[in-house]
């Protein structure tokens, strides 16, 4: 009876293992295809194409293997080339800007055996699709690291007497005023004011997330407004291109500047897509399930400085980054620290005990889930998708229609 019983559990065994080898991909028949809002001349999308180029290189997948569709605007052109993707062989589709998020729903719900994947997208973790997924990562830890870097370049020019005014002043260019980028700003404010402590910033939206034309003119108004230094969340070279013109420190995102700006440039923090990437194609030559709202850190590889130019960032910035980065993976520091009197404060130094976020976003952005416990906000930690949108003391805002 035990030899029947374990003949049994082994034909058993291999059926599952038969079952789960007949539901991936071998991994020469993978495909896939990936949307991008813009091309190569965007920062933001530059970083996308280099982290499927590496993933695939990891991989060992052959170029026909990927393939890519450039300047897809955030419109129905968004779902018809998730369409054409998935008659070209694609088993994955991936597009990288927010907007691209209801097309590519749309997609998924009418192809059910390719998996479609949205970087920065809401819209996940309460559709409950099986093939519609969102990723993100905690790029907020990576934005509060670079303000460091900027808060150190700060106390530098203030020891030698020339900040333009009597504090320091940061400017930041912001696309629009979404979560994504009020989290990311407000991460980068409080690095820096973590070593800075009477640093302001002022922030001018550009109402696009590639218009370089008007990121140049949002960062020369911040100039002349009286910046010391210089931020972005915007995708192109307009604001570093500002700051070298000018003279002025620029701590940039997506990807290093020093080539064009070698005098200016301190650092940039950006988001490493290669582990999404990868993590993926494996699951689907594997046969397993994507995670429905995946959210990359600096541990998984996600988050990610470029080198310190030390030609501009202050002395002692590599070893000051080196150690809060250690900080943040040993759980030890928090970006958006709640428990510390006077870090975050909010309606002229009013302490932010409790906020509700609007995380499962509904047509009415109702505010639903409560983010606030044990010291900080819990940022990224409800769904991939930063949710962070209140605005605190020492950042102004110069413009809000976007």
């Amino acid at each position: 009876m035990k030899k029947v019983l374990a003949l049994v559990l082994a034909l058993a065994l291999c059926l599952t293992a038969f079952a789960a080898l007949a539901d991936g991909v071998a991994k020469e028949d993978i495909k896939l295809g990936v949307i991008l809002l813009h091309d190569e001349d965007s920062t933001y999308d530059l970083n996308f194409i280099n982290g499927v180029k590496d993933a695939a290189a990891a991989l060992g997948l052959a170029d026909e293997q990927v393939i890519i569709k450039r300047n897809i605007p955030e419109s129905n052109d968004c779902y018809e080339a998730a369409l054409d993707l998935a008659d070209e062989g694609c088993q994955i589709v991936f597009a990288d800007s927010f907007g691209h998020e209801t097309f590519m729903l749309q997609a998924a719900k009418e192809l059910p055996n390719v998996d479609f994947c949205h970087a920065t997208g809401t819209m996940a973790h309460t559709e409950k699709l099986d093939n519609f997924h969102n990723a993100f990562a905690a790029i907020y830890e990576g934005r509060y690291l670079a303000g460091v870097a900027a808060g150190l370049k700060l106390n530098e020019i203030k020891e030698a007497g020339k900040l333009k005014g009597e504090a320091p002043v940061m400017g930041y260019v912001g696309a629009f005023t979404y979560a994504e980028v009020v989290s990311g700003y407000t991460s980068f404010y409080l690095g820096a004011k973590s070593v800075c402590p009477d640093v302001t910033m002022k922030v001018q939206f550009t109402g696009s997330w590639y218009d370089e034309k008007e990121e140049k003119a949002a960062a020369e108004a911040l100039i002349a407004a009286g910046a010391d230094l210089i931020s972005q969340h915007a995708d192109s070279m307009g604001a570093p291109t500002a700051c070298e013109n000018a003279g002025i420190p620029d701590v940039s995102y997506n990807g290093s500047t020093v080539e064009s700006c070698p005098n200016t440039f301190i650092v940039a923090s950006r988001i490493d897509w290669a582990p999404y990437f990868q993590y993926i194609i494996g699951q689907k030559i594997a046969g397993e399930a994507i995670d429905t709202d995946w959210t990359g850190t600096i541990a998984t590889g996600s988050v990610k400085l470029t080198d310190v130019n030390e030609q501009a960032a202050a002395a002692g910035t590599a070893e000051k980054l080196a150690e809060i980065k250690a900080a943040f993976e040993a759980g030890t520091l928090k970006v958006f620290d709640t428990a510390t009197e006077g870090f975050i404060t909010v309606e002229n130094g009013k302490a932010l005990n409790e906020y509700m976020a609007d995380v499962d976003t509904d047509p009415a952005y109702e505010k639903d889930t409560q983010v606030v416990s044990d010291g900080y906000f819990h940022e990224s930690e409800f769904r991939s998708a930063p949710y962070f949108d209140v605005n605190i003391d020492g950042i102004e805002l110069l413009n809000t229609a976007f």
